[in-house]
């Protein structure tokens, strides 16, 4: 018999760790699914009691089976509810009843297909939350938990796993089969797997929460197609990554850009499409894979091989057209070519012939013998600059590639666990007996090197981020009361300017000096009383890009000039805009950047950084990051755009004021985290300058989220 289960754990035990299992709907004739569950429990191995409910049947697969749930005699942990839709809520209703605490619900009829399938799927959960039960599903393939502990399939997959460390969890029930029968061809191992489904109860972070603390999962693969509490899963896949040391891999479908369509302001329209979730994963150090076989290849190197201590790879290969595919994908995914020691180099060329290459990748020729790739590996291994070994191997007729893999395997005994090695046996099918030999060892083989090197280049980042100071939040002493009153007395969407930038100063992003002003006199008062010369532009809700309708007049060092740009405006600009106008001290040098938040349907708030002015849109180098912002985030922004050299100072220029961005990112975050209406907002340009001349922001729009009938 199965031992008692640990105590309940964030209420999942009783559906992946149950002690028995009812499955309601068990069929007598071959082909259906809850017959075909019924099949699995006793084909994976499951050691408790097993009751089949079928309202005419007396037996199922030689077990007794009883009419229904009511009837069943002993307790029961989980039942498995594979009967029409229309009957599911008497079932789950009865279950409550009977004290079942674990729900796997297979039936398809709910959300998926409608109003009227949503309002039933809205009555079940009514029925699970006020009875403390727990649901997968419904519409889902089910559960397995390969634990030798549980040996648990409730599910009507044909394929079953090989035990190991990965546990997946997806929200297609149709990508369940897939995954399941190519773990199984790639040799990966798997601890459970869970067919969500709907989600109508049980999520991700459930499952996160859970395999956080399971003994067997040691990698979380995830196949996502929305985020039910973002924010939550970022907490807790941050705790996993970076507490539990625990990788979590996402492929995260929905890629396209054209929710962007609809945004008006720069980070809206940059933050749009799959950034967000892009973002997100970021922060909390999620590897995002691009399609499921990515997320395959990765999974193997993370469940068979150590992290790299470092992102230096050295690569031995017996061809040297692969070794340079390997060198260009390790360097194309942010992989460094490892600097060979001298002492290395020379240990290397005394094992291999005069023809061979000693520097990396080395080439040992394609008459290399199991003896040389196993003295090769043990030296490159052996090497203080060498974090992680790729071997590549192309078969020639006269190597055995059995004796070839147990020499990897020998060359790679002296450091296991300490360094990652993969392996590339180019042009050898997945059931060679080669590659078997590597997989024993646990060194996953790859059919080509790139998907070797991406792995590897994954592994070192996974490793970068749990090194990476964690930051902390700062709150900064703010104008709150003043801030509310500027949202509360705006009547549009958009603020005006002059009130944008109001709303900053309230939070203490330093603005440019302004006015509003409605004639050239107010305007030239304004410019005499902060001296010459002076920026004029309209301030207008409805023009939403200012130069692009000729609305700014630059450099105005008169009382002339600026009655002529008045009347430049005023005949440039379209009938009904132009009445009002911002004046503001002109700032001269520095670097014009772009700070931004954006409120994303999927993820919450972002903050973007950026090089600003006309070109953040035609350049697109940005970076963004889930509010809310640690200092480590925003130290983490400035420095990943491609501009940061020039903002560090390039070719002897001055640094830029880098500490007083950072300020503004994180009092950016503060102010939307304040006032979540906040749907959109460009600081646009921040002139920012070197230290104490006083960086600021010329230009803001926010874009407030009214309450329908607000």
């Amino acid at each position: 018999m199965q031992p008692d289960p640990p105590p309940p754990h964030h209420g999942l035990d009783a559906i992946l760790r149950p002690r028995s299992v009812a499955v309601i709907g068990a069929g007598r004739r071959d082909g259906g699914i809850g017959r075909e569950i019924l099949k699995n429990l006793t084909r994976f191995g499951f050691e408790g009691p097993v009751h089949p409910v079928h309202p005419d049947a007396g037996h199922i697969l030689s077990m007794r089976a009883w009419p229904s749930i009511e009837a069943v005699p002993d307790p029961v942990d989980l039942a498995v509810i594979a009967v029409p839709a229309a009957q599911v809520a008497d079932v789950v209703r009865a279950c409550a009843a009977r004290g079942v605490r674990g729900l796997v619900v297979i039936t398809a009829g709910f959300r998926e297909v409608g109003p009227a399938g949503r309002a039933l799927e809205a009555e079940v959960l009514d029925i699970v939350r006020s009875h403390g039960m727990r649901m997968v599903g419904p519409n889902c393939m089910g559960v397995i938990n390969a634990d030798p502990a549980f040996r648990l399939d409730a599910s009507f997959a044909t394929t079953q796993p090989v035990v190991g460390g990965a546990a997946f969890a997806s929200q297609s029930g149709a990508l369940g089969e897939v995954v399941l029968a190519t773990a199984r061809a790639v040799g990966l191992g798997i601890s459970q797997f869970v067919s969500l489904g709907n989600k109508a109860d049980v999520s991700g972070n459930d499952l996160l929460a859970f395999w956080a603390e399971d003994p067997l999962t040691r990698v979380i693969l995830l196949y996502l197609e929305s985020f039910g509490n973002p924010r939550h899963f970022a907490h807790l896949a941050r705790g996993i990554t970076r507490g539990r040391g625990k990788p979590i891999l996402a492929v995260k479908s929905g890629r396209t850009a054209q929710g962007a369509a609809a945004a008006s302001s720069h980070t809206g329209s940059l933050a749009g499409g799959d950034r967000a979730a892009s973002a997100l994963f970021k922060s909390c150090g999620v590897i995002r894979c691009n399609t499921v076989a990515e997320l395959f290849a990765m999974a193997r190197g993370f469940c068979q091989q150590p992290l790299p201590p470092g992102e230096r790879v050295a690569v031995l290969t017996n061809a040297g057209g692969p070794g340079i595919m390997a060198t260009d994908a390790a360097v194309h995914f942010g992989l460094t070519m490892a600097p060979l020691a001298a002492e290395t180099r020379a240990a290397l060329a005394a094992v291999l012939p005069p023809e061979a290459s000693v520097q990396n990748p080395v080439d040992m020729i394609a008459q290399a013998t199991p003896a040389q790739f196993a003295a090769c590996a043990r030296l490159l291994l052996a090497d203080p600059g060498v974090d992680a070994l790729l071997v590549i191997y192309v078969s020639p007729v006269v190597t055995d590639p059995p004796a070839v893999a147990r020499a990897i395997v020998d060359g790679a005994a002296a450091t296991a666990g300490e360094k990652p090695v993969l392996a590339c046996f180019m042009g050898r099918a997945q059931g060679d007996e080669g590659i078997g030999l590597l997989a024993e060892a646990g060194i996953p083989s790859y059919p080509f090197p790139e998907s070797a090197a991406q792995t590897l280049a994954a592994m070192a980042r996974f490793q970068a981020w749990r090194a990476r100071p964690a930051g902390s939040l700062r709150r900064f002493p703010v104008d709150r009361a003043r801030a509310e009153s500027i949202i509360a007395q705006s009547t549009g969407d958009w603020l005006s300017t002059a009130d944008a930038l109001r709303l900053l100063d309230a939070y203490g992003v330093p603005t440019v000096a302004s006015a509003t002003v409605r004639s050239p006199e107010e305007a030239i008062a304004f410019a005499e009383s902060v001296g010459y010369p002076i920026v004029l532009k309209v301030d207008d809700p409805a023009v939403l890009h200012k130069s692009d309708v000729g609305g700014v007049q630059v450099n105005l060092r008169s009382p002339g000039e600026i009655k002529g740009a008045f009347w430049d405006l005023r005949e440039r600009l379209p009938a009904g805009v132009g009445d009002r106008y911002l004046a503001q001290r002109m700032l001269t040098g520095g670097q014009e950047i772009i700070v931004g938040a954006v409120a994303d349907p999927t993820v919450g708030h972002l903050v973007m950084f950026g090089l600003g002015g006309v070109f953040v849109e035609l350049m697109e180098d940005v970076a963004f990051a889930v509010h809310p912002l640690t200092d480590a985030d925003a130290s983490r922004m400035v420095r990943e755009v491609r501009a940061w050299p020039l903002l560090a100072g390039h070719r002897g220029s001055e640094p830029v004021d880098v500490p007083l961005i950072e300020e503004v990112l994180l009092r950016v975050s503060q102010l939307v985290e304040d006032f979540p209406a906040i749907a959109e907002m460009d600081l646009n340009p921040f002139i920012t300058t070197p230290a104490g001349r006083g960086g600021a922001a010329v230009d803001a729009r926010v874009r407030l989220a009214r309450p329908e009938g607000g």
